[in-house]
């Protein structure tokens, strides 16, 4: 078995991953051809990646152009602990007011601390809808690695 298959995370834990973590890195590819990173907010919707961006933003007319990115979501503080998960997915921008507003609220529950509430804080939210865009990252292969698990097969190996 080789080292990539003793680090390769279950879905389950994948899920998990992206559940605790708070920043995916979205890089798109520039006008010059040049990678275009950001780091975003997200959801996961049904094991994918969703963010929601400004209309005018330079991700939406990197994808506009060439719909292909990496996601990277990663955690840990030294190399034994590092886990990541990165995906190579196809961008689907979604436009549609009312599932704007839907990813909206999402992201407002979980970086907000919970659901919008005020009729002044959905106001806010509405406002801000329109002038942004949904954007559905569909995985066309997904890498994980977890090296907690080498270091745990490498102490079970001196056993």
């Amino acid at each position: 078995m080789s080292s990539r298959d003793l680090i390769r995370m279950s879905e389950e834990e994948r899920l998990a991953l992206l559940d605790s973590e708070r920043v995916v890195i979205v890089t798109s590819l520039g006008p010059r051809g040049w990678p275009h990173s950001m780091p975003m907010w997200f959801v996961v919707r049904e094991g994918e990646v969703w963010i929601w961006t400004y209309g005018s933003s330079q991700k939406v007319r990197n994808l506009e152009r060439d719909p292909r990115v990496t996601l990277l979501v990663e955690a840990g503080e030294s190399y034994e602990e590092l886990r990541g998960v990165m995906v190579e997915a196809e961008a689907e921008l979604v436009t549609d007011a009312e599932q704007v507003v839907a990813l909206g609220r999402e992201l407002g529950a979980r970086y907000g601390g919970g659901a919008v509430e005020t009729p002044e804080a959905e106001e806010a939210l509405l406002r801000q809808a329109r002038k942004r865009v949904a954007i559905r990252f569909v995985p066309r292969r997904t890498v994980t690695w977890d090296h907690r698990k080498l270091a745990a097969a490498t102490n079970q190996k001196g056993d």
